[in-house]
């Protein structure tokens, strides 16, 4: 998956949590759930359907890494090659 493709992956499946964020003001480097008001419940889930979509295990210990979307693009960007 490129980047793009797994931003764009991400993206959808935070609409599906949060539908009322507006995404494109997202700043890739700032903690989502500051900046669209998720919580851990909120980032279990984005987890969950990452894995659903894709079949990369993440593990509770690396939801820390899927908090930013840079963090998310860069986690599974290293678990798909």
């Amino acid at each position: 998956m490129t980047d793009d493709e797994i931003k764009a992956m991400v993206l959808k499946e935070i609409r599906k949590i949060a539908p009322e964020a507006d995404l494109d003001q997202i700043d890739p480097e700032t903690d989502l759930r500051e900046q669209i008001d998720l919580d851990s419940m909120d980032i279990l889930n984005l987890a969950i359907a990452i894995h659903e979509r894709t079949g990369i295990e993440i593990p509770e210990a690396d939801y820390p890494k899927m908090v930013t979307l840079a963090g998310a693009i860069d986690y599974l960007r290293a678990r798909t090659r």
